[in-house]
């Protein structure tokens, strides 16, 4: 089965979790996530995959998080909007493989798909 691979080539982390994947013989199918963002249907998915809530898949840090107003505990459906309309506020890299991802943080992790 592929794994799709929710990608950011300019990321270190993300390029770690891409390699090791291959090395581990996956099918990786790779989604430039910035380029080809994710719709709110897609993001709730993947959240229920991951089982987590959506500022874990969320990079608080970035200046945008803080330019549009979000908190980190701010209602779940704005967070959701605001990664669908800014896709650079997701956290990188996500792997999914049928109904089960994982947040490649540490990298490692998405090592669980294989």
């Amino acid at each position: 089965m592929k794994i799709i691979l929710w990608h950011n080539p300019r990321c270190s982390t993300s390029r770690k979790a891409l390699k090791m994947l291959e090395d581990a013989g996956a099918e990786v199918v790779i989604r430039k996530y910035l380029e080809d963002a994710p719709s709110e249907k897609e993001i709730r998915e993947v959240l229920a995959a991951l089982d987590i809530r959506p500022i874990e898949m969320m990079r608080p840090k970035e200046g945008l998080f803080k330019e549009l107003g979000l908190t980190r505990d701010g209602d779940p459906e704005t967070l959701i909007a605001a990664m669908a309309a800014h896709p650079r506020l997701i956290e990188r890299p996500i792997a999914i493989r049928g109904g089960i991802a994982r947040l490649g943080r540490p990298p490692e992790k998405v090592l669980e798909l294989v």
